[in-house]
């Protein structure tokens, strides 16, 4: 009841297009706070900023967490290009500081000049840092990554829409989603932090002493915020660290590692596994041949299995071209992928079967001819039940195969052992499928065959009506054998 008191309000918003990779419009947040200390009381409370003068500056950025200002205490400061070159570093310093108090951002009318000067200080800081108007000192930007930054960004987090609230069986694509009061603000120090790391300005070996290891994990923890907006920008953010800072690499991947295991797993409840699928999206796509073991590794370890978990439509697209990227890669993987798929093949959930064959069919377009004879019994076993599938989208999706030229060459090539397969299913389906649409599609794939090799269509023709013949005469014999034990039954009475 909490959670739904605290979130009403605050609309719906659509879900995040892929497509819209580093377009910086959406957001996620849940942060580690380990060695930050921040004063909030809730998920869903906002923070701000403040300024304070020279003599508490230390005191105020070291200590638990910054105050909220008395009103009328907060100065308006100079721009930093109507003061003299000498005086900018000092004047940016105490910008940063402006930006270091808190504000309860779900209450709109309480602190409304400081909340303005907040703003506009953050606006000049990212347009200074974007500019390169001035070159900003090693002290000044450790104030400002190490500090400002994480004062405003790691924070508590509300709780989820699931947690709670009695609410856990909800689909989380039926969730309402979380809109953080403060983003206003918080955008811009994301802004701020994501063009102080693009800046060629930025030194690499100086800003790694600020962006370490901790820094990343706190970024991490934040993608299970449920703002999409927030979940955007750090998407983007982490890509670019990923890039600018090579020696978080490695690092980076084990660290998504572990979040997808813990989603897998433990929980199956995560805002930002779309998300960090698409930064390894990139990741995948420049991947170095030939690949290493650690990403094969990745593959069989995070990737296949992340097709088990429930909520799986809601990162689907983003993890099947993380798969096919590695296909695509590496010819000799799709083997390894066709089986995990197999494995993690959903029994009673038709939408995620349909999901499953609409990647299943990139994966096979991406495969070569030895790999595909490696796993091609298991597979087309799958599909024949696909095939007679009762949901018409289920069987409709696995006709769909024959529509690719690639896939028919694969089955041309190795008819002799997939026509006998699947060629039970195709005639139950002309016999008795319930829908026209897959009726008409299988007499299309049963034409098909035909013309492929018509002594072949024949023998398992023959087979057909053989087995049909001996499950006729097995049928009259189990009922001839119930007749004479009810004979025999009243008999004995």
């Amino acid at each position: 009841m909490l959670n739904k008191i605290i979130k009403r309000g605050h609309k719906k918003v659509p879900k995040s297009d892929p497509s819209d990779f580093g377009s910086g419009n959406r957001s996620s947040g849940s942060v580690s706070t380990s060695n930050v200390v921040v004063n909030h009381a809730s998920r869903g409370t906002g923070t701000g900023a403040g300024m304070m003068n020279n003599s508490t500056q230390q005191t105020v950025m070291s200590s638990a967490a910054a105050a909220v200002p008395a009103p009328g205490t907060i100065e308006n400061l100079p721009l930093l290009k109507d003061v003299p070159m000498a005086e900018r570093q000092n004047l940016f310093l105490r910008k940063l500081q402006v930006c270091c108090y808190q504000f309860d951002f779900n209450d709109t009318m309480k602190f409304v000049r400081e909340k303005e000067i907040k703003r506009q200080t953050l606006v000049e800081l990212v347009d200074c840092i974007q500019s390169g108007a001035i070159k900003i000192t090693e002290t000044n930007q450790e104030e400002m990554v190490k500090k400002m930054i994480p004062l405003n960004i790691f924070r508590c987090l509300p709780p989820a829409s699931h947690e709670n609230t009695g609410s856990e069986n909800v689909e989380p694509e039926e969730e309402e989603q979380y809109l953080e009061p403060s983003w206003p603000h918080l955008q811009l120090v994301y802004e701020l932090l994501l063009r102080y790391i693009v800046s060629s300005d930025t030194d690499t070996k100086v800003a790694k002493r600020f962006i370490d290891h901790s820094f990343v994990l706190k970024l991490l923890d934040l993608f299970e915020s449920e703002d999409p907006r927030e979940r955007e920008y750090l998407k983007t953010i982490l890509h670019r660290i990923y890039g600018k800072f090579m020696v978080h690499r490695p690092f980076i991947r084990k660290a998504i590692n572990n979040i997808f295991y813990r989603f897998i797993y433990e929980t199956e409840r995560h805002s930002g596994i779309g998300e960090l699928l698409e930064i390894l999206g990139s990741i995948i796509n420049g991947f170095a041949l030939p690949m290493k073991e650690e990403h094969k590794l990745f593959l069989v370890r995070a990737l296949i299995p992340l097709h088990k978990p429930k909520p799986i439509a809601m990162y689907h697209q983003q993890l099947s071209y993380c798969i096919v990227q590695f296909v695509e890669k590496d010819y000799k993987l799709a083997d390894t992928v066709i089986r995990g798929l197999l494995k993690y093949w959903p029994v009673t959930n038709c939408q995620k079967e349909v999901l499953f064959l609409g990647e299943l069919e990139e994966v096979l377009e991406a495969t070569q001819a030895a790999e595909f004879q490696r796993c091609m019994v298991p597979l087309f076993r799958q599909i024949a039940r696909c095939l007679n599938s009762p949901h018409f989208q289920v069987a409709e999706r696995a006709l769909f195969l024959w529509n690719n030229e690639h896939i028919v060459g694969l089955i041309a090539q190795n008819r002799n052992v997939i026509l006998p397969i699947i060629f039970e299913a195709l005639e139950k389906n002309i016999r008795s499928h319930w829908n026209q649409a897959v009726h008409g599609l299988t007499v299309n794939v049963r034409k098909m065959f035909l013309e492929m090799d018509a002594d072949l269509f024949e023998d398992c023709q023959k087979q057909y009506a053989e087995k049909a013949a001996r499950a006729t005469e097995l049928e009259k014999q189990r009922e001839l054998r119930w007749q004479r034990l009810a004979a025999a039954a009243s008999q004995g009475g």
